[in-house]
């Protein structure tokens, strides 16, 4: 599969020019930057733009859009149109509008759209994934999701906190990737409510904080938080517990934890994994180890969902679309005093 990168040059983008010069059923067919020269430092020898009509001028599949999140909207249109499949970074975009416009351009060009939810492809989230669908823990009752870090100093721009173009705070951030994951495992969300706050950098738009539930259309729930205020540092968390025990999956550092019983209250038998081997890399080589690797795997369900695969763990432009409006039904909630009902969206077919 030929595929362009737009925002090659970028942190995220380099990685997945890096992924696709390396997987062998994808070819770089081209790389887009506002600066020409930026683009050729970063074409590994494929042809170089800077200007939109010029990039899609050239013969391609696919495109990976990795620009800031108020600048997509056009790209994927444009993408669409020229009858491209579009894998494109989280949140789809900086508003609930402009998502399910991109959305809705995917639907009419009868193309794939994939949503840059590379956290399913952790190994420890995955196996959060893995172990509810093999039923090693009974029926599950609930769900517990978190993530964080400590604030402003972990962005090297300011678009990147900014809600005018990151679309808000903690909720859009690491939080996003949460949500994602709760509707990944709850299988679809239609409830939402809860709060956030803004007391601690008081950036406008911005949350600090969110608390909120979750319910899936069969009354399964989950308990959600996002923060800018987690002063320990980075993590995110997830934890399923069911009629016959509960398993957790978390990252940074990457862990895992199953604990099983052969019926409620029997003796039960715990198994960790702390992914040794990962955590040496990491400390040795940065955290870029483990988000290449999840890249690549994420690009290779891509390439297998834009040739009509099913049963994937690459996220749909459906979860992209839902991820982004449960981010601003949050608040909504949270100004209400009242949940937020959402339609389901399902898988999305092309």
């Amino acid at each position: 599969m030929r595929i362009g990168v737009i925002g090659a040059a970028g942190k995220i983008g380099q990685m997945r020019v890096a992924t696709i010069v390396a997987e062998p059923a994808a070819e770089l067919a081209a790389v887009l930057e506002t600066d020409l020269d930026r683009a050729r430092a970063h074409a590994h020898g494929a042809p170089a733009f800077d200007r939109l009509e010029a990039f899609l001028a050239e013969p391609m599949d696919a495109v990976v859009i990795s620009t800031p999140a108020h600048l997509r909207e056009p790209l994927c249109l444009a993408a669409f149109a020229a009858g491209l499949h579009v894998l494109t970074e989280k949140p789809l975009h900086n508003t609930v509008a402009g998502s399910r416009r991109i959305v809705e351009a995917a639907r009419k060009a009868r193309r794939h759209l994939g949503g840059g939810f590379n956290m399913r492809y952790y190994p420890a989230f995955a196996e959060v994934k893995d172990v509810i669908e093999s039923g090693q823990i009974g029926e599950l009752d609930h769900l517990r999701i978190a993530g964080g870090h400590d604030g402003l100093r972990n962005f090297a721009r300011d678009w990147e906190y900014k809600a005018e173009f990151s679309g808000g705070g903690a909720l859009w951030d690491v939080g996003i990737h949460m949500t994602d994951m709760a509707r990944f495992l709850m299988e679809e969300i239609t409830e939402v409510y809860g709060v956030a706050t803004g007391r601690v950098w008081q950036v406008p738009g911005s949350e600090d904080n969110a608390l909120a539930i979750f319910r899936s259309p069969d009354g399964l729930a989950a308990s959600y938080r996002a923060s800018w205020i987690e002063w320990t540092g980075y993590m995110s968390v997830v934890e399923a517990y069911g009629s016959r025990g509960m398993v957790r999956g978390a990252y940074a550092p990457m862990d895992s934890l199953l604990i099983t019983m052969d019926r409620p209250g029997a003796r039960p038998v715990r198994r960790r994994n702390r992914y040794r081997g990962i955590q040496i890399q990491e400390k040795l080589r940065s955290w870029k180890v483990t988000a290449r690797a999840s890249f690549a795997a994420e690009l290779r369900d891509f390439i297998a969902l834009c040739k009509g695969a099913e049963g994937l763990r690459i996220a749909d432009g459906h979860a992209a679309l839902r991820a982004v409006e449960i981010a601003a039904a949050v608040p909504e909630s949270g100004r209400s005093g009242r949940p937020v009902t959402l339609e389901p969206l399902g898988r999305m077919r092309p």
